[in-house]
């Protein structure tokens, strides 16, 4: 592994949330203090949204590390489609109770049970719900009676809601959602990074695994790297790990554009590994991810075969020009023929109908071979976006 070749204590690109390579961005300075403005109310729902891979799990994982469990009891609940029954008991089971059977109303007197014993203790208690966006309606609505719970004036539940853009969206345009939209006490949407901050956070994580600047990276690699990962975290981790393995291999001790053209080609040539906003983008992520980015999706096409497309606009061009030239050419066989008062053109002219039409003949096969390829990127981007929405879901 590369990390290996260049002496690095650790993995500094790894796409799993680590606390321990926590980047303070500029949206996620903001993104702590609307949370730590919304743990010190201590009650109602903290609502964080952004692109897939924004670093919304990253940012959860660093705020646990600096809770003190003396003062605050944390869990946390990764959703996927769950119904509110469902719902309660993975609630349960995320606080460290055990329920027998699937009984709802048990469950719910086990929760309020451990809140009133948190509370007694001098302990408040959080929730964290990652990935929101896959609640029902019904499930959300579950969440909102929990934090009815009470002792005497105290609310025994906070609730801190993490989720992609569209429950943003849903949060704030569905009617039935209205109870819970006034008990939301802070929000933020979480953006993608700014071009300047890409070079900092690089070197950021570099350091972190002990880089002393081997291998030096040109000035011109950063642009360019946010311009394919539209500044989204994890896409810019899964680009540098491409490219720092590329350089490995090469066993180079310097990285320019050049080499990370490379490791994009490669990896848009990869569908399993290619990042879904590969782009002048998850971005990113594209988005990624990207606020103020190309969007990470449509940007794709232009990192993964922009040479397939502009040879396709040269071919059809190139077609036009013979469709002309043997249009003229035809013209003029018949005035030839008409002045001459011929049954048939000369061998001469004979020869060059010919010629033109071997070469027309060639030039839509090759439209036939480009159009096969154009079909093929087109095919390789929508198995990328499925499943980019797999692993979403």
């Amino acid at each position: 592994m590369y990390d290996e070749f260049y002496g690095f204590t650790g993995r500094p690109f790894q796409l799993a949330p680590d606390p321990a390579f926590y980047f303070e961005s500029l949206t996620h300075r903001k993104a702590l203090s609307y949370l730590g403005y919304g743990l010190a109310q201590g009650e109602g729902f903290i609502v964080i949204t952004g692109e897939i891979g924004a670093g919304k799990s990253t940012l959860v994982a660093h705020l646990m590390g600096t809770i003190d469990p003396q003062r605050l009891t944390a869990a946390q609940v990764v959703t996927s489609a769950l119904d509110g029954d469902e719902l309660i008991h993975v609630v349960a089971q995320a606080f460290g109770l055990m329920i027998d059977g699937h009984d709802k109303a048990s469950a719910l007197a086990a929760i309020e049970g451990l809140l009133h014993a948190e509370a007694r203790g001098g302990r408040r208690c959080l929730l964290v719900v990652d990935e929101a966006q896959n609640l029902s309606i019904a499930a959300i609505e579950e969440l909102r009676m929990l934090s009815n719970f009470q002792l005497g004036a105290q609310p025994l539940l906070q609730t801190l809601l993490l989720g992609q853009p569209e429950f943003r969206t849903l949060l704030q345009n569905s009617p039935q959602l209205e109870q819970l939209r006034q008990r939301v006490i802070a929000t933020h949407h979480l953006d993608a990074m700014e071009p300047d901050e890409v070079k900092p956070y690089i070197e950021h994580r570099l350091r972190h695994v002990g880089w002393s600047d081997r291998p030096t990276l040109a000035d011109d690699v950063y642009p360019e790297l946010y311009r394919a990962s539209g500044g989204v975290p994890r896409r810019i981790n899964q680009i540098a790990n491409r490219l720092f393995l590329m350089a490995s291999v090469e066993q180079a001790d310097h990285i320019d554009a050049a080499l990370l053209g490379s490791a994009l080609a490669e990896l848009a040539s990869d569908t399993a590994l290619a990042p879904a906003g590969l782009e002048a983008a998850e971005g990113d992520d594209a988005r990624s991810a990207g606020q103020g980015a190309a969007h990470p999706v449509m940007a794709a096409p232009v990192a993964i075969d922009a040479v397939s497309f502009a040879e396709m606009k040269d071919a059809l061009n190139e077609r036009d020009m013979l469709i002309s030239e043997l249009q003229q050419a035809v013209v003029e066989l018949a005035g030839n023929a008409e002045r001459q008062a011929a049954p048939e053109p000369d061998n001469a002219l004979r020869a060059d109908l010919a010629a033109l039409s071997q070469r027309l003949a060639a030039m839509e096969t090759r439209l036939v071979e480009q159009e096969a390829s154009v079909k093929h990127t087109l095919g390789m981007l929508i198995e990328w976006l499925e499943a980019d929405r797999k692993a979403a879901a």
